[in-house]
Order: C-alpha cells, then structure tokens, then sequence
C-alpha cells in the first residue's frame, strides 16, 4: 500500500492561532507528495532488481550519467546526477573498489580527476538499461502514450518553474 492510500487528508495546524482553525491539503493534492511518492516506489523496486548485479543505487545514478557521457570530473559527475561533492565521492570509491570506474587524473588540469567506466561497466549497460526500462514499463502499464507525453511535458514544466525560484 502506498503512503499516499495510508495518509489520504492530513490536517495542517495554524500555530499561534486560538481558533485551531484547520487547513486541508490531501496528499493527492500534492504534486511534490505524489511525485516523491512515485520516486520512492520506482526506487526500492530498482534497488531490488539491480542487486543481483552487485550494485547499490546511489552507483546505478552514476553509472547512468557516465553511460551518456564517459570522462567526466567528479564536479561534473556530482552535478549531473544531482548530489554533493563528499556523496560523489563515496560512491566512486565503491566503484572503483567493484572495478566499474577508473579515475585518471586530467592532463591539462592535475587538480581534477576523470572518471572512466571500465570495459565491465560497459558490458553491464545494456543488460541493466534492460531492467530499468521493464520497470518503467510496469509503471506505465494501462497508461496511453498521449498521457504519458503529457505527463512528462508537465513535470518538466513543474521542475523548471520550481529551478527559476531563487530562494
């Protein structure tokens, strides 16, 4: 059961109020809460069939990036898959410890490091693109390809008008 069926109407109290008067925002009204929601489950059932390959997901993240585009700083490579500098850096030594990465530092800046996938991560791509494609398939099972376009255009509307707030 999703969180969203368990919690259906949350109430939110005023502090400071003495009427105690109730606002109501449901879960299924919340975009944020709907998609987190969507993200966990797509998680934990990624996490489950990509293990059997040895491999956690925070390294899956990276190893998505680095398939699109291989040579990457560690800057680059934390930026693109959206987490911190020390996070980043945790994962490739994982990686690199499994033999999927190799960091090699740069020739025209010895500060920076690239990272490289190995010729085992290669192999793996096409097999575990495979698997995640499958479970976006189930999660779009019964769902028209129009919806799904639409679906997409909104979210990346939504991200981008929520990337333009500065604060």
């Amino acid at each position: 059961m999703s969180t969203l069926a368990r919690a259906r109407r949350p109430v939110i109290r005023r502090a400071g109020n003495s009427h105690n008067r109730e606002v109501g925002f449901p879960l299924s009204e919340s975009s944020g809460f709907l998609v987190r929601d969507a993200n966990r489950a797509f998680q934990r059932l990624l996490e489950k069939r990509i293990s059997s390959f040895g491999l956690k997901r925070g390294q899956w993240y990276f190893l998505r990036v680095l398939w699109a585009e291989d040579g990457l700083s560690q800057r680059e490579l934390s930026a693109r898959g959206g987490t911190m500098e020390p996070t980043t850096v945790i994962a490739l030594r994982s990686m690199e410890k499994a033999g999927l990465i190799r960091r090699v530092r740069s020739t025209r800046d010895k500060r920076k490091a690239q990272v490289w996938l190995t010729p085992k991560a290669k192999r793996m791509r096409d097999e575990l693109l495979v698997v995640a494609r499958g479970i976006t398939d189930e999660a779009e099972h019964g769902i028209g390809r129009t919806e799904l376009a639409r679906f997409r255009r909104i979210v990346a509307h939504m991200t981008a008008n929520l990337d333009r707030i500065k604060d």
